[in-house]
């Protein structure tokens, strides 16, 4: 039983990490905490496993839905390897870090950092544009998605720092990343939604193996039920990208806020409790 709860969750949570661009952490890493608590079955779920299953899960999430992004054309390559530059040694210290966090205290820091993600949809945010004149030195793109050529610019350095942050995160987490890189391309530097979430997920594939790398290092692997998250990741993965093609940038947003917020306040509550 145990062993069909872990496909379900897989395949649930890389659905709607791939459908946002989150990679799926945030929804598989507060299930398996809530389970643990609850019940003996799931007492192997401590932090440090539940965040190394996230990150291998993440990985097969984030190529699935990758290809799926590639065949209609959403992902800025570009772009996404301008972010690797922070991201890939941030995972390698977030991971580190990982091993000196209890569940209580990581259920607070989850739930801050989720509610923290979503105010950052209250900033001004800088709207993409079919006719911009760049004047700065930046990062400067052209993007043409459904028969229209998008163009922002991105600060090299505020991305490489961002980065660094987000990749951190996504290696003490196990969130991805997505989480906090989506909003932040849509917000600070104007990118499409639909650009930025196929773009999240290409960075995703990247940082979650080498997370994922580090926590094989720590000896932090469950590989009892590591491997039936997989398929479910997988699966999940593709029909989340498909889905996110169905969807206005709106509705994405609006859905990626809602997602946060509950469960930002449900971590804090339990960790409190």
């Amino acid at each position: 039983m145990v062993y069909i709860i872990c496909v379900i969750i897989g395949a649930l949570t890389a659905f709607v990490g791939s459908l946002v661009g989150l990679g799926g952490g945030v929804i598989l890493i507060p299930s398996l905490l809530l389970l643990s608590q609850s019940f003996d079955s799931f007492a192997w779920a401590t932090p440090q496993a539940i965040v190394s299953i996230s990150l291998f899960a993440m990985i097969f999430t984030s190529l699935s839905s990758t290809l799926t992004y590639f065949k209609r054309g959403r992902v800025d390559y570009r772009t996404g390897l301008l972010f690797l530059f922070g991201s890939i040694p941030g995972g390698v210290i977030g991971s580190w870090l990982n091993q000196f966090v209890d569940t209580d205290a990581f259920l607070l820091y989850f739930g801050i950092l989720m509610i923290c993600i979503t105010a950052l949809f209250s900033l001004k945010r800088r709207e993409p544009s079919s006719n911009v004149s760049f004047k700065e030195k930046n990062h400067q793109r052209e993007f043409l998605l459904d028969g229209v050529t998008y163009q922002y610019s991105i600060s090299v350095w505020q991305a490489v720092a961002l980065s660094l942050i987000v990749g951190t995160l996504s290696g003490l987490f196990g969130i991805g990343g997505g989480s906090i890189m989506v909003p932040a391309m849509i917000l600070l530097f104007g990118i499409p939604a639909h650009i930025a979430t196929a773009t999240s997920m290409f960075i995703i594939f990247f940082t979650s193996i080498v997370g994922a790398s580090s926590h094989i290092f720590l000896g932090h692997i469950a590989w009892e039920y590591l491997f039936f998250f997989i398929p479910g990741a997988w699966i999940g993965g593709r029909l989340g990208a498909k889905t996110n093609q169905l969807l206005r940038a709106q509705t994405l947003e609006l859905i990626l806020r809602i997602l946060l917020i509950i469960i930002g306040i449900r971590m804090i509550l339990d960790s409190l409790l």
